[in-house]
């Protein structure tokens, strides 16, 4: 079959003149270190975008040689032509130019695996196929070497008849070469060269046998084998790594490793972004006069910005750490050991992964559910995902177990331990129900390739990072910052006088200055600043809804000063925690100085017929809410992004909606028929 690849770098008809920048598409199979050899040519110059249309990204990349820019997509990983799945049809779309909002590619760089040549021959024999020019960069040569495995791609170059590359992207080897082997490509590209046809025209069954004797026929002319230096470790790790016992607890404890990092490294930035962004609302509000511009600039823009780069230190940490644990080669084992556990809730063993990440928060464990492949799977892992206790409850919980066990440390934390598992077994049954009504069907079953071990690329890892957290601001934080203003806005308006008792304190507080009480004036101030922030926000739009929804939310519990929280807290959960100081006049800098203040202020706290808000049937039924309850802008705005549409973030805000109302409404009413008020 060796005319099947009679001329790699004929190319299709070609001017002269080029009017676009020369541009080349990386082809390859997964785990072939195809994002690595992107990485290597383009760095940081690339950026991800969705293929119109669709919610299969693509990366697209621009460097320049010899003076002339070149333009790079990166398309799937596929193993062969044959169309299976939407990201196959648009990678066979860019590579023939069926897509007219893309141009066909100039030239294809088909990146082989050198630790398994005769497979990644198989997809550049289609590609050749194509009459495109061809280059084939022969990755991961010091893993081949290593596994005892030599290639000669002088005499590969002669069976292909295109340029054979070998490189090892993650150091960088041979990666001037390429950009060689790219810089002929461009010039020979300005002048045709007449294709030469298959001579195996035979159909279906025939061709591919064909083809894959071909394959393993050019392998054994090119490759050889001595003794394998590292195949001995690889199946001594295995052994470890994919036991259904040992592996699950391996996997647990890598992911307990990860999470670690997630929650102490992440603090410190977290801490500093919020620090910046608290200062910088802080200069802003003592160097700009006393206005609604003020306010809108300090807490609508300010602070809707800060609330959401608070979280983006967890979003790089997780995308480091699982982008050096796929280089590796071990999350397609740990995959595999969790593929057993999770098809008993209707999902593969890749869902394991985003939703244990959903620990930390859910926004980059919706991100990550793009390792799966099922469109189905994929859509319920989204969909339960924010059920998993994230970091941002944490605050509500703690304000919880204070109020419910104030002076014992061990029945608080058995709060968190209830909280969290009552999540995990909410998602595992959402799932199940999902699976079983809406997104009824077979679980795909998970075929896997279990790469060699290597070396992770820092480098890579490092820009996958960038290129994940550039996204996440990009498309996230638009939507985002406009919803903050609008929630601004209904906290802000419409206005209202101050209460007669505030112009009173303002009064007393000057004359106590004039007398020279200093600290005494400050407290009155302090005082009045107080009430008159509560009752601007019960008079405003918030908290007209507030009472508006009281009537819904008391069988709960709450009333209306509770229910300005949940309306507050939709951006984001914890807000609740400061809407609440407002609310009961604690003030949200005391609040977060001194949280001992807030609680004993909440526990203080009584309605108008004198009996307590915060009961220890309320606090529980607040509790349960904010388990099950979406609140979070973020959230939805990435699903939204995740999935192409905003019906499945209206899905998720409805169903966890309804099943926060019910577990409440049954927690509550339960405690109170048993005496527990």
């Amino acid at each position: 079959m060796s005319s099947v690849i009679a001329t790699a770098t004929a190319s299709a008809e070609r001017t002269p003149t080029r009017p676009r920048p020369f541009r080349f598409a990386l082809a390859g199979n997964p785990n072939s270190g195809k994002t690595t050899v992107f990485n290597a040519l383009s760095g940081l110059r690339a950026h991800t975008a969705n293929y119109p249309g669709t919610t299969v990204e693509q990366r697209l990349g621009r460097f320049h040689l010899d003076g002339e820019v070149v333009d790079v997509v990166d398309i799937p990983g596929l193993y062969d032509l044959k169309v299976s799945s939407e990201e196959e049809r648009i990678a066979l779309n860019v590579l023939t130019g069926a897509n007219p909002k893309h141009p066909k590619p100039d030239a294809v760089v088909v990146v082989a695996d050198a630790t398994n040549l005769s497979r990644s021959l198989f997809l550049a024999s289609q590609i050749i196929e194509l009459k495109l020019p061809v280059i084939v960069a022969l990755n991961m040569m010091d893993a081949a070497e290593e596994e005892g495995i030599e290639i000669d791609s002088a005499a590969l170059q002669r069976e292909l008849g295109c340029p054979v590359v070998p490189v090892v992207a993650r150091t960088g080897r041979g990666v001037d070469n390429l950009r060689a082997a790219l810089q002929r490509t461009i010039a020979d590209s300005h002048d045709p060269h007449p294709a030469t046809p298959a001579a195996c025209e035979t159909c279906g069954s025939c061709r591919f046998q064909s083809r894959y004797a071909w394959t393993d026929a050019v392998s054994s002319r090119c490759v050889r084998t001595t003794s394998p230096k590292t195949r001995l470790w690889t199946e001594r790790l295995d052994r470890v790594f994919t036991h259904p016992v040992i592996g699950v607890l391996a996997f647990f404890g890598v992911m307990m490793g990860v999470f670690f990092l997630i929650f102490q490294i992440a603090t410190i930035p977290m801490d500093l972004i919020d620090a910046l962004f608290s200062g910088l609302g802080g200069w802003l509000a003592n160097h700009m006069p006393e206005s609604d511009l003020r306010s809108l600039v300090t807490q609508g823009i300010i602070g809707g910005v800060g609330g959401m780069l608070v979280f983006l230190p967890q979003i790089c940490i997780l995308f480091f750490c699982l982008s050096l644990l796929d280089d590796t080669g071990y999350l397609a084992r740990a995959a595999f050991v969790m593929d057993r556990l999770m098809r008993r809730v209707g999902l593969s063993g890749k869902a394991f992964v985003p939703l244990l990440s959903a620990h930390a928060c859910a926004i980059p464990a919706i991100m990550a559910t793009r390792v799966i492949e099922d469109k189905r799977d994929r859509l319920v892992t989204i969909l339960v995902a924010p059920l998993i206790s994230c970091s941002a409850r944490i605050p509500v919980y703690s304000m919880l177990a204070a109020l419910l066990f104030s002076r014992d440390a061990w029945k608080a934390s058995l709060v968190f331990t209830g909280a969290y598992s009552l999540g995990i077994i909410s998602a595992i049954l959402a799932a199940l129900v999902f699976k079983r009504t809406i997104f009824k069907g077979e679980t795909r079953a998970l075929v896997l390739e279990l790469p060699s071990y290597k070396i992770p690329s820092l480098k890579t890892a490092f820009l996958t990072m960038i290129d994940r957290a550039s996204v996440f601001v990009r498309k996230a934080g638009t939507v985002i910052l406009m919803i903050s203003i609008i929630l601004w806005a209904l906290a802000t308006y419409p206005k209202s006088d101050p209460p007669a008792a505030a112009v009173q304190m303002q009064q007393q507080a000057e004359t106590l200055a004039a007398q020279g009480s200093t600290q005494q004036a400050d407290e009155s101030r302090a005082s009045a600043d107080r009430l008159i922030s509560h009752g601007a926000l019960a008079n405003s739009a918030a908290g007209r809804l507030g009472h508006w929804i009281e009537p819904v939310i008391r069988p709960l519990g709450f009333d209306w000063q509770i229910g300005i929280g949940i309306v507050s807290s939709f951006a984001a959960r914890e807000v609740i925690v400061s809407t609440l100081a407002v609310v009961y006049g604690v003030g949200e800098d005391v609040a977060k100085e001194n949280p001992d203040s807030l609680y004993d202020s909440l526990r203080q706290a009584t309605r108008t017929d004198g009996s307590k808000v915060f009961t220890t049937a309320t606090c529980a039924s607040l509790l349960v809410f904010y388990i099950f309850a979406m609140q979070c802008l973020a959230t939805q705005v990435v699903t939204r992004r995740e999935t192409g549409t905003w019906k499945w973030p209206i899905v998720q805000v409805v169903y966890m909606s309804l099943l926060a109302y019910t577990a409440s409404l049954v927690v509550y009413q339960s405690l109170r028929a048993f005496g527990i008020g």
